[in-house]
């Protein structure tokens, strides 16, 4: 609804309730309305599932539509990349936001920094969605409360040009609010568990849940060792309360990414259950590490299975985990996308050790022979050496090639000495690529960063802590940081307006008249970064 359709449709309610409401503008009322559009979580996660919907159909039909995210550990990160995306782009289009169990974890649980295996509270992740979502709805209402502002002294100089390119920008304003793409872990427990869990989630603003084949009691993160994988009839059974959750609640559109961790895990806490052979419960078995009994009695307190007319046992662990055969992640991993794919997930994701687009892309090709349509999230992820694992690349092709890289020692790469290199040029130029070309060549929809405000927080602290209690002083802050936001035009220079200082003047103005008493008068030391 437009700007001027909004101040009727106000009009028209003050006028039907008579001299009670005299004292209620209809124009406040239209700005109040604009302010905040979503009325809830689940506004928010019908209106962003639409986003993905959208997008996943122009990746289908151009690779190069790929979309990304960076992952947020609080609202006000979440808000300022937010409002950087729109200020250096001028549109949200194609960048959402990521929300990590990793952070959670480490950053917002009661019991403090906690390794990444699901010991936080499950409840924190749908608080620290709702969090998120407040913030991008604040940066609506200052972004839109500025704009009143100016419409009001466009009006005041009666100039009319200012004034309806004012009214357009107002009728034409692009919200902060993006889907979220927000990890669940392995769903905190059982089925059951899970459901209750992503209603929470979607009811605070997920449009899209990242589900985990690990076993929830021995969760761990994708880039350590020790991940112990459920059977596929387990992880369907996730998938199936993902989406009831979704369909309970009318985000009909709702996304569910599918993750495997089958790559880096080699262990099984269970036996799948197969009713005949072939099935995928006979599948997941047999990739289990057995050796083939010739005595039964060799076997007191194991367990043996039978395969192809053969007893055998499986090797089991002192932790009573039983492990896969060496060098069959790949085909579990393909296994795993496609049975999730056939089950209700809408995207895959394949936690990799490295970035390597060749290992990604043979995965997939697999993967898309059986579902032509497949897509990936991808974690490129800090827990990879970007910088030692790509100049490695171009130092095994130029290798392979017959080029001569006896300057360089491969082991020690990532050194400075090799920074104004041609083969650290040429491996930084694939890494600034490696998104477009992930996303063309290895079916890559969707890109994001896990944990890159954890490393930027850590590192600009880092930053000013060495300068401001050194030799710098004071200017260690005023000439790295404020200097810097006033001539970058960072918009939280002006740190009152953004905790909304003005939009609670706007209201005073419009509860009290001119009886209010603001905090944006003449004296406000905020003036100072007018110009």
């Amino acid at each position: 609804m437009s700007y001027q359709s909004e101040i009727s449709t106000a009009a028209q309610l003050i006028g039907a309730n008579g001299a009670p409401w005299t004292g209620i503008d209809a124009e406040a009322v239209a700005r109040m309305r604009l302010q905040n559009r979503f009325q809830n979580g689940l506004d928010i996660a019908r209106y962003t599932a639409g986003i993905m919907r959208r997008d996943m159909a122009a990746y289908d039909a151009d690779p190069a539509a790929y979309t990304q995210s960076l992952g947020c550990w609080h609202g006000f990160i979440a808000q300022q990349k937010m409002i950087a995306v729109k200020k250096h782009f001028g549109t949200t289009k194609g960048r959402y936001l990521y929300l990590s169990g990793w952070m959670i974890a480490a950053l917002r649980s009661q019991f403090g920094p906690l390794p990444d295996q699901s010991m936080h509270e499950k409840t924190s992740v749908p608080a620290l969605i709702e969090e998120i979502y407040t913030f991008l709805r604040q940066a609506d209402a200052r972004e839109l409360s500025g704009l009143f502002r100016e419409l009001d002294k466009a009006r005041d100089a009666r100039n009319e040009v200012e004034e309806q390119r004012l009214l357009n920008a107002i009728d034409g304003f692009e919200t902060h609010v993006v889907p979220i793409i927000a990890d669940i872990d392995a769903g905190f427990g059982n089925a059951e568990a899970t459901y209750l869990l992503a209603k929470m989630m979607i009811e605070a603003g997920a449009c899209a849940i990242q589900i985990e084949n690990q076993v929830s009691d021995e969760k761990q993160c994708g880039h350590q060792d020790g991940k112990v994988t459920v059977p596929h009839d387990d992880f369907v059974a996730k998938l199936r309360a993902v989406r009831y959750a979704f369909l309970e609640l009318g985000v009909d559109d709702g996304i569910i990414v599918a993750r495997t961790d089958s790559l880096g895990a080699g262990l099984t806490k269970q036996f799948a259950v197969s009713k005949e052979a072939g099935d995928i419960g006979d599948q997941y078995n047999a990739f289990l590490d057995c050796e083939e009994l010739q005595d039964v009695s060799q076997a007191n307190g194991d367990i043996l299975i039978n395969r192809n007319g053969k007893l055998m046992r499986p090797k089991r662990l002192p932790s009573g985990l039983f492990q896969f055969r060496p060098g069959t992640g790949e085909d579990r991993c393909v296994l795993d996308c496609i049975t999730s794919l056939q089950n209700g997930a809408d995207l895959i994701w394949i936690e990799t050790e490295k970035p390597h687009i060749s290992q990604i892309a043979g995965m997939m090709d697999r993967i898309r022979e059986v579902i032509p349509n497949a897509k990936l999230a991808y974690n490129n992820s800090p827990s990879f050496n970007w910088t030692l694992n790509f100049r490695q690349q171009v130092y095994d092709a130029w290798a392979q090639e017959g080029r001569d890289v006896s300057a360089f020692d491969r082991a020690r790469l990532m050194s400075v000495d090799y920074d104004a290199t041609d083969l650290a040029q040429e491996a930084d130029e694939r890494i600034r690529t490696f998104q477009r070309d992930a996303a063309a060549r290895a079916g890559i929809f969707h890109h994001l960063i896990t944990l890159p405000t954890y490393h930027t927080a850590a590192l600009s602290t880092d930053n000013l802590a060495r300068e401001y209690f050194g030799d710098a002083g004071m200017l260690g802050y005023v000439k790295n940081v404020q200097r810097e936001e006033i001539r970058q035009g960072i918009a939280c220079v002006k740190h009152q307006n953004m905790s909304g200082s003005d939009i609670g003047d706007d209201h005073k103005e419009y509860f009290a008249g001119e009886a209010a008493l603001k905090a944006g008068g003449a004296n406000n030391t905020m003036n100072q970064f007018a110009a």
